[in-house]
């Protein structure tokens, strides 16, 4: 019995020997699977996430569109209305990876603030980047626009159905990133997956620095860049409004500030001179998706200027302090950058040429006409027939001539201001049919002083021997002068009775 009892107990010792032996191959091969599992996860989630999108917010005029097509590397923009969507593509290098970074840009047109809901909504929130916009060309309106549009953020977040926790996450993690925030430079290599690992996951909270003074008063849990776009007009800043050096660095003070206070970025950029657009480009594939940034903040070009968030405190934005003399830091800057005045805003605009009426125009050319001939005198064709060749003012004048000499003025009914000019033209066959044709000036002399051999003169001051066709045209210029002078004489009574 005792031997039997030995040899059941080796045997079950044996067996469970061999189970025990089962079990740690078998563990020993879920941990292998598992470790495998793991490593094709991790190297999945190095991959850059298709989920990310940049809100582009600003007034109208202060180059969104163009800076995201310059972003984009498009030549020609086209400008929408609304809502507008793009994409960047983003490629890393390292990893021999691409993908598509969506690009919302809204309106400045107050009225399409109610479009915020479609690019920044509870699902992407937490994904999302924020540019917000000014121009160089009206540094006098940047503190309405930048303070408005935080106000519409700020609102528009309120209104999302987040969860409370969701927007706490949000903020720490960005606060987070300007208490971890250190100087470019170390030895690692700048593409490494070691290095993108170690910046965005593993920090230590022991190593976190805390918060300078007035930064993220206002921490919306967005990343936001604020862009100054067309530094390139400065030039014309300083001709046509008379801006100094201690002016662009009042107006850089103050938006350093702000940038501070709401915990975002600073770049100063020119689609025109290509100036900072590379390295803003880089520093959004950095804030968003973990790529390599090395460039540290610039400051000395008034017109790059460059501040990654973290990096600013109300002591370094005290240096600019120095060199403002004759302008106080802590003025108001409505009080110091104004608006220059209307005159000069629209000195280029084509003045408008307003129509005038026809019939007032008409009468108004009348009037002149009317007062040309009174202003004019005795009409020079009126007083021809007074002296002849020799100046003899004593020859007898012929039947109907009577008036062509005499001190009169003219009337008024008979000058070139009557319709037609009929005045005139009365005149000239008047001057036509009297003046006698041996004389050219109507002038005297004997008898046929003035008359060819073998001519007699009439009665009348015509030629007895003058040819069928001027005696045609004598009778066709008396009758036109006939004409004319009832015309005259009709116009006369009818002024008459109208007065």
């Amino acid at each position: 019995m005792a031997l039997e009892s030995g040899t059941q107990t080796g045997s079950n010792a044996l067996t469970s020997s061999f189970t025990t032996k089962k079990k740690d191959a078998a563990a020993e091969k879920e941990n292998l699977w598992s470790a495998i599992l793991n490593e094709v996860q991790t190297q999945g989630s190095t991959k850059l996430p298709a989920n990310k999108s940049v809100l582009v917010l600003g007034d109208n005029a202060t180059g969104k569109t163009t800076l995201i097509a310059k972003l984009q590397g498009v030549e020609d923009p086209k400008k929408g209305s609304g809502l507008e969507y793009a994409y960047i593509d983003v490629k890393d290098e390292y990893r021999d990876d691409m993908t598509r970074l969506g690009v919302w840009v809204l309106d400045g047109d107050p009225g399409h603030t109610n479009l915020l809901h479609f690019a920044l909504n509870e699902t992407n929130y937490a994904h999302t980047l924020v540019i917000l916009t000014v121009s160089m060309t009206q540094p006098w309106g940047w503190l309405e626009q930048l303070n408005h549009w935080i106000k519409v953020l700020g609102q528009h977040i309120e209104s999302l159905p987040l969860e409370a926790k969701d927007k706490e996450m949000a903020r720490q993690r960005l606060a987070t990133t300007w208490q971890s925030y250190c100087e470019v430079g170390d030895d690692l290599d700048p593409g490494s997956p070691v290095k993108r690992t170690m910046r965005n996951n593993s920090i230590d909270e022991d190593d976190l620095l805390p918060l300078t003074e007035d930064a993220l008063i206002t921490n919306l849990g967005l990343d936001i860049v604020v862009v100054v776009t067309k530094t390139d007009y400065m030039t014309t800043l300083e001709k046509e409004y008379e801006y100094r050096d201690e002016h662009f660095d009042f107006i850089q003070q103050w938006i350093r500030g702000f940038c501070l206070r709401t915990g975002a970025s600073l770049f100063y950029t020119s689609v025109k001179e290509d100036k900072n657009c590379d390295l803003l480009y880089k520093y959004l594939t950095h804030r968003i998706y973990g790529l390599p940034f090395r460039t540290p903040a610039l400051v000395v070009e008034k017109d790059a200027v460059l501040i990654p968030a973290g990096w600013d405190s109300l002591k370094k934005i005290s240096i600019l302090y120095e060199n403002m003399h004759g302008i106080k830091a802590e003025s108001p800057y409505s009080d110091v950058i104004k608006a220059p005045p209307t005159r000069k805003a629209v000195s280029n605009r084509e003045v408008e040429v307003q129509t005038e009426d026809e019939q007032t125009f008409l009468a108004r050319q009348q009037e002149i006409l009317k007062q040309a001939g009174q202003d004019r005198g005795e009409s020079p064709l009126r007083s021809q027939g007074g002296g002849g060749v020799g100046g003899n003012k004593s020859v007898p004048r012929t039947p109907g001539s009577t008036g062509q000499s005499s001190p009169k003025k003219i009337d008024p009914k008979l000058t070139p201001a009557t319709p037609g000019g009929e005045g005139v033209l009365a005149n000239f066959f008047n001057s036509l049919l009297h003046k006698k044709s041996g004389s050219p000036g109507g002038g005297g002399g004997p008898p046929g002083a003035g008359t060819p051999t073998g001519t007699t003169r009439t009665s009348n001051g015509t030629d007895s021997l003058m040819t069928p066709e001027k005696l045609a045209v004598r009778s066709d210029a008396a009758a036109e002068l006939d004409r004319l002078s009832r015309s005259v004489k009709k116009e006369i009574d009818l002024s008459q009775s109208e007065c």
